[in-house]
């Protein structure tokens, strides 16, 4: 197989059609066996042809004049986007000599999607790695982890408290032997997204509507996806970012009262990497019509044919979402109506993964209801993605609203030791550019250290 000491630099993962021909050929063959290391190479959101992935939603789904156009995550080496911000995290404590093969163990927080990239990535780079969550999310989540190799520390609760995942791995990296690939608090996942799912974005609307992009929208876990909005709105000023937030625990909004059950988003806390100062609208999803929706994409082809979609684009449907998926989606709906934007306006979201880690999900929904029958899968499509309404939409474009969000984030980082001059230093856009600008350095290492002999760098595979 050759040697890879190093994966891909920012902008292959952008374009990895920069790759050297017969790389790239080794990558795409590679698909099929997902622990060949060279899928380190297929981190991206293009496929073989070198096009994004991405839907156009119809708009008899969605019920508006605008394009719902989603980025689907879920052919991702080990099934979601998440993958890349791990092991961007992990490449960069590389190449900083932060992290060292044989010395140390990778600390994964996380509510799944994260966690499962995080032993994925670290199964190809040879490194023991741990997985930090919380005890109440989907079977097949643990299930995806372990059979990368990782190990489990379980926290209490749900994904409402995921806060308590980020204590334990603060706990742990008392010790010196574990590093963490911390998503709520380091910058790779920023640059991750900025740079890549941000300018994945404005390629898939090219060709679509008027080109552009009105609208961004996403729900924060870690918040690193909403860093894609950062770079759609340097490329289109007038773009509008939303981050959408579960309403039975509203944090950004409310203050992270309450439970839910949307896996993978809505963590209780404003996180460290997320610049407020881009988020323009804060969008509240109940948490129950995410797994409706669900239900109707997976089992609802016949539904769906009913609203007028043909029969190919329905099925296409059935595993490209998951429940943060399908909040995505609604919230995409929601804001094109709340701006009122028209044919030829583009909203843009993404798909984080797939169905295929949520078959439980849906078997405790079935389990809830007397029955899931034809006309019930007809309802719930008219209401939660026809009858989607513009309410619980808050507006956070003005001062005194985005210090609501600071407030929210000093309250959360200062108790992890971070201070109050780093926090005030979020507060200038500067501060994000300049963090965006380290993508030319870590390119530029990446690519060099790759060229090394694998007994001068410590890492061949």
């Amino acid at each position: 197989m050759g040697i890879i000491p190093f994966g891909p630099t920012y902008d292959e993962m952008l374009d990895p059609g920069t790759l050297d021909g017969a790389l790239r050929e080794r990558a795409i063959a590679a698909r099929g066996n997902e622990l060949d290391p060279v899928n380190l190479f297929n981190i991206t959101w293009r496929d073989e042809a070198n096009e994004v992935r991405r839907l156009v939603l119809p708009p008899e789904l969605t019920g508006v004049d605008a394009n719902i156009v989603v980025l689907l995550g879920c052919a991702f080496p080990s099934g979601s986007h998440k993958v890349g911000p791990a092991y961007s995290t992990l490449m960069e404590g590389l190449v900083d000599g932060e992290i060292v093969p044989g010395e140390h163990t990778i600390l994964g927080p996380s509510t799944g999607n994260f966690g499962i990239g995080t032993a994925y990535i670290s199964r190809l780079l040879g490194f023991r790695a741990i997985v930090i969550m919380p005890d109440n999310m989907s079977r097949e989540r643990y299930e995806r982890i372990e059979k990368y190799g990782g190990e489990l520390e379980l926290t209490p609760g749900s994904e409402s408290d995921v806060i308590l995942t980020l204590e334990r791995t603060h706990e742990m990296m008392r010790n010196p032997q574990y590093k963490a690939l911390a998503q709520f608090e380091l910058f790779p996942n920023y640059r991750f997204h900025r740079h890549v799912t941000g300018n994945s974005a404005v390629a898939a609307v090219r060709g679509i509507g008027n080109g552009r992009i009105a609208g961004f929208a996403s729900a924060p876990g870690s918040a690193g996806t909403l860093a894609a909005g950062d770079q759609i709105k340097a490329v289109f000023p007038e773009a509008k970012v939303a981050a959408l937030e579960p309403y039975e625990c509203s944090t950004l909004a409310n203050g992270g009262r309450g439970q839910h059950r949307i896996e993978g988003i809505g963590d209780k806390m404003c996180t460290l990497i997320h610049n407020v100062l881009t988020t323009d609208f804060v969008v509240l999803i109940r948490d129950e019509e995410t797994v409706q929706g669900l239900k109707v994409f997976r089992d609802g082809a016949d539904t769906l044919t009913r609203l007028g979609i043909d029969r190919g684009s329905a099925l296409g449907l059935r595993d490209c979402f998951g429940p943060s998926g399908v909040c995505n989606v609604l919230g995409a709906i929601k804001l094109a109506k709340y701006l009122r934007l028209g044919p030829g306006d583009n909203v843009v979201t993404v798909a984080t993964d797939g169905f295929d880690r949520y078959q439980s999900v849906l078997d405790d929904l079935d389990g809830r209801y007397l029955e899931t029958a034809p006309f019930v899968l007809d309802r719930w499509a008219g209401d939660i993605f026809l009858g989607a309404t513009q309410e619980q939409v808050y507006d956070y474009r003005r001062a005194g609203d985005k210090e609501r969000l600071f407030a929210r984030k000093e309250s959360d980082w200062l108790k992890f030791g971070y201070s109050k001059a780093f926090l005030d230093g979020m507060r200038e856009q500067a501060f994000w550019d300049e963090q965006y600008g380290k993508v030319g350095y870590y390119n530029g290492k990446i690519a060099a250290l790759r060229t090394k002999p694998r007994e001068t760098n410590g890492i061949g595979l």
